[in-house]
């Protein structure tokens, strides 16, 4: 019947475009994985796809500016990533908004959202405490990971080579007497993190101030939410309150990302 065999067609086309369309991000995610920069061949290999597909699907996203072609013949995330990701990051710090503003509830400290970028960490979001005497982390600033407790909670689970090349990459200034200034000291405390479940910057970062962090587990980017203060006030036995708070706060941030909400 023509009509039953239209809609069969419609369907089988919708079909077909949808898993390109989850190839073609699957594809993406793969490259940002690997570094930002694959050959056809490691794609090929990583994804189980064969190569005429990959070819198709890496020409479309060519032409719509999402990947380049490298000189080399290898393939490049493309500059019209950029504009998508820092709105998604702006997006990022307002969803996480609501959360933070729980901690500043429950733990009476400033709170902060942090993404790892790059060799860098950038805070994303902050709701300040009510006290008087308060942190204030200004919401785009960049910091290197070494002197911070996001930075920490960040790299606690990558590979201890790759923490090394980083390191490498940025340097390690002091920015107190208290930082971490060599690898082994900052291997050291991500083993301590990885243990704990949380991180500190306890006067690294800033004399008088300490920081508590931990990773938002599952988070589509990595991402830490973190409470600073005083460290008068943030003390050791307000580690033992305010630990478990952050954790909580985590897990449900996570599940909010990564929820997909209701079908449209």
């Amino acid at each position: 019947m023509p009509t039953s065999s239209a809609s069969t067609s419609g369907s089988a086309k919708s079909a077909g475009g949808v898993q390109s369309l989850e190839r073609a991000f699957d594809l993406l995610e793969r490259m940002a994985d690997a570094g930002g920069e694959v050959g056809l061949s490691e794609l090929s290999a990583s994804s189980g796809l064969p190569l005429p597909t990959i070819h198709r699907l890496m020409r479309t996203l060519v032409v719509c500016g999402y990947v380049r072609q490298q000189p080399n013949r290898r393939y490049a995330l493309g500059p019209r990533l950029i504009r998508l990701g820092e709105s998604a990051s702006r997006l990022l710090g307002t969803w996480a908004r609501p959360y933070l503003a729980r901690l500043v509830e429950e733990t009476g400290e400033t709170a902060n959202m942090a993404l790892l970028d790059g060799d860098e960490i950038v805070y994303v979001a902050q709701v300040p405490s009510k006290h008087s005497m308060r942190m204030f982390t200004e919401v785009g600033r960049r910091v290197l990971p070494h002197s911070t407790g996001v930075g920490k909670a960040l790299l606690a689970n990558t590979p201890d080579d790759e923490v090394r090349a980083l390191l490498a990459r940025t340097g390690m200034p002091a920015a107190t007497e208290k930082t971490i200034t060599t690898p082994e000291g900052f291997l050291a405390a991500l083993q301590d993190v990885r243990h704990s479940g949380y991180a500190v910057d306890d006067n690294e970062q800033e004399i008088g101030v300490r920081c508590l962090a931990v990773s938002v587990p599952d988070s589509p980017t990595a991402a830490a939410i973190s409470i600073s203060g005083p460290a008068g006030r943030v003390t050791e036995s307000a580690t033992d309150r305010i630990v478990p708070v952050l954790q909580q706060v985590a897990a449900e941030l996570s599940h909010a990302l990564t929820s997909t909400g209701p079908a449209a």
